[in-house]
Parts: structure tokens; C-alpha cells; sequence
């Protein structure tokens, strides 16, 4: 693990510069934006402007992120999101994990975006697993074993940190209860990929947020990767149709 405040290899912020459609991509809870990097690059690849933020504790070290909770995350990324709004025309929002979970609350906020692409989006608080980490926090714990890198391919490992914080981890869950009684609002296309053998996060997350929104969504399973899709053996069919998606919603 990399010490306090250094920024692992690879888990760097990026951004790039082109055309009048800008896409934001946002990593996952613990991740980093090299588990996103391959997708950020496609779109790059594609002519679009990108911007791929390092979010609040992520990509350094664990302690870094104790001290950090949801506001910290979305507030970064809604920065990060008006940064590309002042060189680009149109922009689309995509997510992995809770990255996902932080484009549909940009969505409920931002009716102006011209689409949403959802990886393994993490929506669902669910009710034992919050009462678990509150019991961890009551019995003074500040971290938990993770199940960072789940992905199907052996030779792929994620750049997470092992284990997960635990006021962070409830911040999370606490905002995932707001942003459901808001999911109607979002009326802009979705593109949701899920994989249905996911360790992290259940695929009943995907069919919540489909069930809620009032755009269309349109569906892709993910059946041969687990819950790191973006880098899992599906990595390059979800690059290929989430670049056609932003060209199909921004055209």
C-alpha cells in the first residue's frame, strides 16, 4: 500500500481534451480510476472530452479515507462534472459501483445530461448489512475485510485497497436511501450493464434502478464478468457499447 497522501501508480485523475461531447467517468467505493481507465480511454479514443476524477481517499492509502463520506465523493465529481459543462456542449455520465451510484444522483440533479451509463451500480442500502457495519463501528472497529478486485479473469487484479472503512462505507448506504425516493426523476436514456455473478453488488440493484427511472434504460448483461466489469473479460464490449450509446444520445 502506497504511504499516506501518495498517489498509487496508475490511479492518477485523467482527462482529456476533444470534442464538444464531454464524458465524466467515475470510479468505485475503495477503487480508483485505473478500474475505469480502459473505458475513460475509449471514450478519449472516440474524439469525446473526458474527465476521470481520483474521488476524496481513493487510490492512496486507507487511512486517507476514513476521514472522507459521500458528500466528499459527489461533490467531487459534481466539480468535476462543471469543469467538462464549461468546454462541452453535451455530456454523458458514467459509472462503476458506486460510481454508478453517484451518476444516478447526478441524474436526479442534472436533467440537462443527455444520458447515464450504470456498471454494477450500487443503489440499495440493504437493511442487515447497514446494521452489521453499525455494529462493527459500536465495538470500535474502523475497517472491515474487503472483496476488492472480484473479477472473473485471473489475471487481472484491481487496484483497491483490501480492506473497507466503515463510517465511509455507511455514509454510502445512508445517501443510497435518498437517492431512491429520488430515481424518478431521472428521464434521461440509461445504458445498465450488470453482471449477473457479482460478489459486491446484486444484480437486484440494476433491476431497482431500472424499475425507478422514468427514461428509457437499455439492459446488458454482463455474463462473463463479475463485479469489476470494466476490467473483467466484458471490459471491451462495454467500451464498444458505451461509446455507441454517446453517440447515439449526443447526435
Amino acid at each position: 500500500m502506497a504511504p499516506m497522501g501518495n498517489v498509487m501508480s496508475g490511479a492518477e485523475a485523467w482527462s482529456h481534451e476533444g470534442n464538444s461531447v464531454g464524458v465524466l467517468v467515475l470510479h468505485g467505493f475503495t477503487g480508483n480510476p485505473s478500474s475505469v481507465r480502459g473505458l475513460a480511454e475509449a471514450f478519449a479514443a472516440a474524439g469525446y472530452s473526458v474527465e476521470l476524477p481520483r474521488l476524496p481517499g481513493h487510490g492512496t492509502s486507507i487511512e486517507d479515507m476514513l476521514g472522507t463520506n459521500w458528500v466528499d465523493w459527489s461533490s467531487a465529481a459534481e466539480e468535476a462534472l462543471s469543469r467538462l459543462a464549461e468546454s462541452t456542449d453535451r455530456q454523458v455520465v458514467a459509472g462503476l459501483s458506486m460510481g454508478g451510484s453517484i451518476t444516478a444522483w447526478l441524474g436526479t440533479r442534472h436533467p440537462e445530461l443527455s444520458g447515464l451509463i450504470c456498471i454494477n451500480p450500487a443503489v440499495v442500502a440493504d437493511a442487515e448489512v447497514r446494521l452489521f457495519v453499525q455494529g462493527l463501528l459500536d465495538a470500535g472497529d474502523e475497517v472491515m475485510a474487503g472483496i476488492g478486485s472480484d473479477i472473473a479473469d485471473p489475471d487481472v487484479t484491481e487496484s483497491a485497497y483490501e480492506d473497507v472503512p466503515l463510517k465511509p462505507i455507511l455514509s454510502m448506504f445512508e445517501a443510497a436511501g435518498e437517492i431512491a425516493a429520488d430515481l424518478g426523476k431521472i428521464q434521461q436514456p440509461v445504458l445498465l450493464f450488470t453482471s449477473p455473478e457479482d460478489h459486491v453488488v446484486p444484480a437486484t440493484d440494476s433491476d431497482f434502478l431500472a424499475d425507478a427511472v422514468s427514461g428509457s434504460v437499455e439492459r446488458v448483461s454482463c455474463d462473463r464478468s463479475y463485479h469489476v466489469a470494466t476490467q473483467d473479460y466484458d471490459k471491451q464490449m462495454i467500451f464498444d457499447r458505451s461509446v455507441s450509446f454517446v453517440d447515439r444520445v449526443t447526435s
